[in-house]
């Protein structure tokens, strides 16, 4: 929206104490502008400051211009201009549009602080939101909402309520942002802005989509009513929304979708139970066991529609969106399907540390309850040097979890690594793991426990004094068992420093006393030397071991005992002095004793349970995955939880869209014609009433699309069953019939359509495309042939498309694009038309029939009311639905060239003699049409016979297949043979890894594919390129500017560059600058569209349309490195 001219380059210079001149290129300087420091719009020269009031009064615009670059550039920085305000607040009706954007953009910002001057301006915004400029509408409207007085909440409110109903998508989204600000200001407009909202809500832009639920999840999060409607169309138009608003549809939707739908866990708890159930009972029994009365869960269509709409978002490139959609299948999918998440999570782990962080706490959460999750991938979550102590100990946890039999050996070995860190927080975290590990894993506890010990002797007091804690927890599961290991933590004594180890060691000594009967004494005598010199912590735990060794041995410790207690009796630290005072009357008994003492024994002896060494992240699981409140393991403001799933189905029709007709008035027939399939529409519905809506009349937004087509399918039916001479009422009579006529008509016309079709392919693609272009120009043609495109869709005969285009009123084709029948046809048609208009002129009580519709004068009709109701991208989308059922001619073609490069798979010297090369032929496997096509030649490079050479075990990827070569009985010395294998990569650059084996030998050998040998060329005509191109946009679209190589400039050079590296078709440019290259993946045969434009100064735009991201980014980091390369 904020245009700034020619300022291509800022940068912030306000670091350090003198600032150095911030540099920018394409401004012209200034006569005030100083020799040694540009003129930019971040410049530090704060002297030029003083003449911008001067300059705002000034009577140039240009200077005024000027001035509010400079007065935006100084708010970027943080600087405050509010001083400014009633300088600039008076260029606020200013006729020039640069100017009043960058006002408007100032009065976002000081408009709360300045209220008062602001408000001598309500009166000019108020003229700004009619202005012809979307953009000047809408910066009307921020600002009016950003001046937070009571006093203007009626203005606002009249202003979001007109935007709401505005023509342009994006005067709506500003509408939906300021309900939240009007909300905020006054809580009493709940019930205004809720009706703003519903309306908002049936709105079909998807600019608008995102910014409405915003403001639903603001004002009224409980409201679930209101998405019921439009639940369907919100899961069908996410795709299209922008990142922001994907995140927050999803969380939306996954709340709603928890009080909505059964949970779909309760299957899997059936099947558990099954499972369980005895292996061998007999047949007789199962059947005499009465039948569970609970119904097989049946997952509700709009819960699987949710579940697949929002799949394909795990290959998003923003993070949010794919933590947003990892969120709602965790939440919501049943449990064999929330692995589907795992890859995508893991790919964010190549991400910032911030989103590492975020991710890989999510990750820890859901490995608590599902470790097979992410066993597969146990390598990507192992520590690297770099990483910061909070990411390695997030991945230290998540390798606890994944922790189990299978894989004990190689966590612990990656243990043993971490432990040598010079990271001492992190050491020490990995140490309370390897407890852990031993707790969880009984296999692994006296392992675990040796090798603690030996940390014992590390030089490290943090690995030390940690060992000791967690060896202590570790004996009280089992402290019988190990009686030497007491022993030898009670030598270490002297020299352990650390508190919190001296301190644990002094209570396993005190706690099991009567195992150490020799030792505990001794070690008492020590700990009374320096008693005066030990930690408050050490202090208590040696109370605590005099008052245990008195309980159980006072013959040798009595008198340490006594001395102990004197020591502490006078401590500075009351704590200790408390302790000392509880624990002599509580095992010294005198007369002042109370009946206490009887139970010292058993108070201070006392069997203690063994602690539970448990993950921090057991508990996060009650918050919603990726929210704040998760981040922070506490309740955050504005925190919405999820509800429980409903024990019953609530009423699924209440998501049903009920079907509106456009006239009240008219008849029976009208209402027969309503049996459109729902499941055929495109958008639930929602693009189709664009569709129908918005020629016929820009108000009714709730009709649907099949209704319109289905109806003037049927009109255009009995208009060519009625006689060429009869009126319109006889129009009208057939029209009313229509419904029985078209559908005893349907078997009738199936055969002539195929004919047709088959006859002239092109024809159809040719007027499809010429009715969307002149839909785009008139509104009252558009909605007739918006109906025949979308008729298309449902297989309407070409004579039915003909005859309905030529009465639309659209321009005449030409001769050769038409048949000489479909021309009488158009000739017949013409009277006809004006014939019912004359008729229709006369008679006021006449039906009004759909067709008829362009008959009428736009009296009452907006100029262009098609934008309010179509946004751009359903547009595309429908322009696209006319050409599904043409035939395009895209095929497999032989390749450009065939790069003569081998790749050596096997060397003679690993081999033992035997050699092998492989190379792609890029040629159609001929083994399957999956399959890649691999030559490999194998030579004999010894001097021995070979024998019996041939494919042995296969180590592949899930997904990979290979089809082996057949065996090879015996190679002579010297001698080479080529064979042909095929590989199903699986569109993966993945390797295939095999065995080669002689009669004697086996070696292992693995094949890996460029990105560029996993396509098959196609042929495609430069329009069909950019018709696919246009489907193949957003997250389908990469692009980059490159910098050409001079020997690379000329055409032959880029497309001989081009296609050596990938197996790609060359589609013919009318454009000698631009050069199209064409190719189909070879498993899902999606198709993969390059474009190069040579530009000025040999630079280059490279641009890749492809479904299949990931190759996409791969063949455009090939291409770059060969175009750029001599």
């Amino acid at each position: 929206m904020l245009s700034m001219s020619n300022n291509n380059s800022m940068s912030y210079n306000d670091q350090g104490g003198a600032a150095e001149p911030a540099t920018e290129a394409g401004l012209e300087s200034t006569p005030t502008t100083s020799a040694g420091a540009g003129f930019g719009l971040f410049s530090t020269d704060y002297k030029k400051n003083d003449d911008l009031k001067a300059m705002l009064e000034s009577s140039k615009d240009s200077s005024k211009l000027e001035a509010m670059k400079r007065i935006v550039g100084l708010i970027a920085k943080g600087k405050n201009a509010s001083e400014l305000f009633p300088a600039v607040v008076k260029n606020v009706a200013s006729k020039n549009i640069e100017l009043k954007k960058l006002v408007y953009v100032y009065l976002v910002r000081y408009a709360e602080e300045q209220q008062d001057v602001a408000l001598l301006s309500i009166s000019t915004f108020q003229r700004a939101l009619k202005d012809p400029n979307q953009l000047i509408r809408a910066s009307a409207l921020r600002v009016l909402s950003s001046i937070r007085v009571p006093i203007i909440v009626p203005i606002m409110m009249l202003a979001i309520k007109e935007a709401a109903t505005d023509l342009s998508p994006y005067v709506r989204k500003t509408a939906a942002h300021a309900i939240q600000k009007l909300y905020s200001l006054d809580p009493d407009q709940k019930e205004h802005l809720i009706e703003v909202i519903e309306k908002l809500l049936k709105d079909k832009s998807t600019l608008v989509a995102g910014s409405v639920v915003m403001a639903f999840e603001e004002v009224c999060p409980d409201r679930i009513d209101l998405i019921h409607k439009n639940y369907r169309k919100l899961c069908n138009l996410l795709v299209d929304v922008e990142e922001w608003g994907q995140v927050l549809i999803i969380n939306m939707l996954t709340r709603y979708a928890r009080t909505q739908f059964l949970s779909p866990w309760k299957q899997d708890e059936i099947l558990e139970e099954n499972s369980e159930q005895a292996f061998y009972g007999s047949d007789d029994e199962r059947k005499n066991k009465s039948v569970p009365a609970s119904q097989p869960y049946v997952m509700d269509p709009d819960h699987r529609l949710l579940l697949r709409n929002t799949k394909p978002l795990l290959q998003s490139r923003n993070t949010a969106v794919v933590m947003a959609v990892a969120q709602l299948y965790w939440h919501l999918a049943p449990k064999s399907e929330v692995s589907l998440v795992t890859k995508s999570l893991v790919r964010l782990l190549r991400s910032h540390r911030e989103v590492q962080f975020i991710v890989l706490q999510n990750i820890a959460t859901m490995s608590i309850q599902r470790k097979g999750m992410f066993e597969p991938y146990l390598k990507s979550f192992y520590v690297r040097s770099t990483d910061p102590t909070h990411i390695k100990t997030l991945k230290l946890e998540i390798l606890t979890n994944l922790a189990n039999g299978a894989n004990i050996s190689t966590v612990l070995r990656e243990f043993q690594t971490y432990v040598k860190s010079q990271d001492k927080q992190f050491a020490a975290a990995t140490i309370q793991a390897i407890g852990r590990c031993a707790t969880n894993i009984s296999e692994v506890t006296d392992t675990c426990l040796n090798g603690l010990v030996l940390l014992l002797s590390n030089r490290d007091e943090t690995v030390v004094a940690e060992s000791v804690v967690v060896i202590k927890k570790l004996l009280q599961t089992q402290p019988t068992q190990h009686s030497d290991i007491i022993k030898h933590m009670a030598k270490l004594l002297d020299n352990i420093a650390v508190p919190m180890a001296r301190a644990s060691i002094l209570w396993l000594i005190g706690e099991y006393c009567e195992r150490v009967p020799k030792i505990a004494p001794d070690v008492l005598r020590k700990m009374a030397k320096a008693f005066t010199c030990e930690e408050e912590i050490v202090k208590l735990q040696t109370l605590n071991l005099a008052a245990k060794l008195y309980l159980t041995n006072a013959k040798q410790t009595k008198l340490l005992t006594q001395y102990i207690l004197n020591l502490g009796k006078y401590d500075p630290n009351y704590d200790i002095r408390d302790r000392t005072r509880f624990i002599r009357q509580l095992i010294v008994p005198n007369e002042k004793s109370g009946a206490l003492s009887k139970y010292a024994k058993k108070i201070l002896l006392a069997p203690k349970p063994a602690p539970v060494l448990e993950s921090p992240f057991k508990d996060r699981d009650r918050f919603q995955l990726g929210t704040l409140s998760h981040t922070l393991n506490t309740k955050a403001s504005g925190y919405l939880e999820l509800s429980d799933w409903p024990a019953m189905a609530p009423d699924q029709s209440v998501r049903n869209v009920e079907v509106v007709e456009l006239f009240t008035e008219s008849t029976a027939p009208a209402g027969k014609v309503k049996t459109a399939k729902r499941d055929d529409a495109f958008y639930s519905g929602s693009g189709e009433e664009e569709a129908s809506g918005s020629g016929s009349d820009s108000s009714s937004s709730e009709e649907s699309g099949s209704d319109s087509e289905s109806s003037s399918d049927d009109e255009e039916n009995g208009r060519k069953k009625s006689s060429s001479g009869s009126s319109s009422s006889s129009s009208s009579n057939s029209s009313s019939s229509s419904g029985n006529e078209s559908r005893s008509s349907q078997s009738e016309s199936g055969s002539k359509k195929k004919n047709l079709k088959k006859k002239n392919p092109r024809k159809e693609n040719k007027k499809s495309c010429k009715n969307e272009s002149e839909n785009e120009e008139t509104t009252k043609r558009g909605s007739k042939t918006k109906t025949d495109s979308v008729s298309s869709k449902s297989e309407e005969s070409s004579s039915e498309k003909s005859s309905s285009s030529s009465e639309s009123g659209s321009e005449p084709e030409t001769d050769s694009d038409s048949g000489t029948d479909q021309k009488k046809q158009k000739q017949k048609t013409k009277p006809k038309k004006e014939e019912t208009k004359e008729v229709q002129e006369k008679t006021t009580k006449q039906e009004v029939s759909l067709l008829d519709l362009d008959d009428f004068a736009p009296v009452s009709m907006p100029a262009a009311p098609r934008s309010a109701m179509l946004s751009p991208s359903l547009i595309t989308d429908l322009e696209g639905l006319s050409l599904l059922n043409t035939s395009l001619t895209i095929d497999v073609t032989s390749p450009v060239y065939v790069p003569a490069k081998s790749h050596e798979l096997l060397h003679r010297m690993s081999g033992k003699g035997l050699a092998a090369q492989y190379h792609f032929p890029r040629q159609p496997c001929i083994y399957s049409s999956d399959m890649v096509s691999v030559q490999v030649t194998l030579t004999n490079s010894g001097d021995q016979k070979l024998e019996d050479i041939h494919i042995g075990e296969k180590k592949l990827p899930s997904g990979l297949q290979i089809h082996d070569f057949n065996s090879i009985e015996s190679l002579e010395p010297g001698a080479s043979i080529t064979v042909s294998m095929g590989i199903d990569f699986n569109d993966s650059t993945q390797a295939a890894n095999f065995q080669l084996c002689t009669k004697s030998d086996q070696f292992n050998v693995s094949i890996q594919p460029a990105v560029g040998e996993l396509l098959l060329p196609v042929t495609m005509s430069e329009q069909d390129f950019r018709t696919q191109q246009g489907k193949l946009t957003g997250m389908n679209e990469s692009t980059a500017t490159i910098s050409v190589a001079p020997e690379n400039s000329s055409g032959r050079a880029i497309v001989h560059k081009v296609v050596t590296a990938a197996n790609l078709g060359v589609v013919p440019s009318a454009q000698e600058s631009i050069h199209r290259f064409a190719a189909k993946t070879v498993k899902a045969a999606d198709l993969v569209l390059v474009t190069v434009e040579l530009k000025e100064a040999s630079t280059a735009q490279l641009l890749i349309n492809t479904e299949k991201t990931v190759i996409g980014s791969m063949l455009q980091r090939e291409l770059k490195a060969v175009l750029t390369q001599g």
